[in-house]
């Protein structure tokens, strides 16, 4: 059998991965931790990334092969599904296998068998600090592990399309003016948000979750996070708005307030999804959803425009939260068009308040107000959504 040709992005990319897993394997440890993942090397690493990409760009029955592999064994899991035969770490199986574990939450388990890489099974459970590798579409493959809670995003630690890689920027949540969501995407400088033992509510960020929801969906869409109890937003909304909300719809409100104990965890966990797919449902419609910083949803369709007597936003600072990256002065328009125009527009005039904004090409960007630039800072965060 011809085997596929190197991947030259995976040997690139691996060392600094395997750098990474090494330093926060160790910060687990240091903690406390003691359910922590074994570390791939990086031969491994380039192994497990070589076999995926070839898998990512071969079709199974015309489908487009989706799979999330975990690098563990069956005995650092938790009701594994064990293959009495393990699969080679190879193209063509893990393309084979892809329909049966293509579900969220599913990772095919891969390890050592003696001087060779298999797949041993699946599993639906994997320890803190545990490298994952996800297909996300053909040629694109996303690095990640879990913080820790029992849900919630994993942590991305790179992003590989094609020949062009991307590394997260562990250090981007300590420039002036981040965002609190940039930093829980980013998750690296949260420890306690790690813990399973955290509260219900901190473990989870709802932003986070809506963020992802948003870009789910694929018909994009603008989400305006404004102040409680106030109503100067509106002062940057054409009226009447045509889905105005009264009163409030404050369900996922009011499930960010429970602190469920652990007979009721399981049915708050699947009540929250629930409420945040229906927000973010909502911001498909033309027009952004308003939302307060307490999460009650106020309005949604709504047409923003200027605010009287402020100037028309002009430039706005982008960055990405990648290593090399560098930050860029720009037309808000070259983001994407008219949705990102209004959204860093109305943060411009409402500078208490934060849009999130979805393409239809699935790149996501938070637009949040910036005192040291004194301008808008539109943060491109879709290489953390993945």
């Amino acid at each position: 059998m011809m085997k596929d040709p190197a991947y030259p992005a995976a040997r690139a990319v691996a060392p600094t991965v395997e750098a990474y897993f090494v330093r926060h394997r160790a910060e687990a440890r240091h903690r406390g931790e003691l359910h922590v993942a074994p570390i791939p090397d990086a031969a491994t690493i380039e192994a497990i990334i070589d076999a995926a990409f070839w898998a990512s760009l071969r079709r199974e029955e015309d489908y487009i092969p989706k799979i999330s592999l975990a690098f563990l064994t069956p005995e650092e899991s938790v009701h594994p599904l064990i293959f009495e035969r393990p699969l080679p770490l190879a193209a063509g199986a893990l393309t084979k296998v892809a329909p049966a574990v293509e579900r969220a939450g599913i990772h095919l388990g891969v390890s050592r068998d003696g001087d060779d890489l298999c797949v041993w099974g699946t599993t639906r459970t994997i320890p803190m600090v545990c490298f994952v590798l996800e297909v996300a579409a053909p040629g694109l493959l996303v690095i990640k592990h879990h913080r820790g809670e029992e849900s919630g995003k994993f942590v991305n630690v790179a992003v590989l399309e094609g020949d062009q890689i991307k590394i997260v920027d562990e250090h981007a949540s300590s420039l002036p003016d981040c965002p609190a969501l940039l930093t829980s995407l980013l998750g690296f400088d949260s420890p306690a948000s790690w813990s399973t033992a955290a509260n219900a509510v901190d473990s989870v960020n709802l932003l986070v979750q809506l963020a992802v929801s948003m870009r789910a969906h694929g018909r994009g869409g603008s989400l305006l996070v404004v102040p409680a109890g106030g109503d100067a937003w509106r002062e940057s909304i054409v009226r009447p708005i045509p889905y105005a909300v009264w009163p409030a719809f404050s369900e996922l409100a009011a499930l960010a307030r429970e602190t469920p104990d652990d007979s009721r965890r399981r049915g708050w966990q699947e009540a929250l999804v629930r409420a945040i797919d229906a927000i973010a449902g909502l911001t498909a419609v033309d027009g952004a959803a308003v939302m307060t910083a307490e999460y009650d949803l106020l309005a949604f369709g709504a047409k923003i425009a200027r605010r009287k007597g402020w100037p028309q936003v002009e430039h706005v600072t982008m960055t990405e939260p990648i290593e090399g990256g560098v930050a860029a002065l720009m037309d808000p328009a070259q983001l994407g068009g008219t949705r990102h125009l209004s959204a860093a527009q109305f943060v411009q005039d409402q500078r208490d308040a934060i849009a999130l904004v979805a393409s239809q090409d699935r790149h996501f960007t938070v637009f949040a107000w910036s005192p040291c630039e004194t301008m808008v800072h539109a943060h491109r965060v879709e290489t953390l959504l993945l």
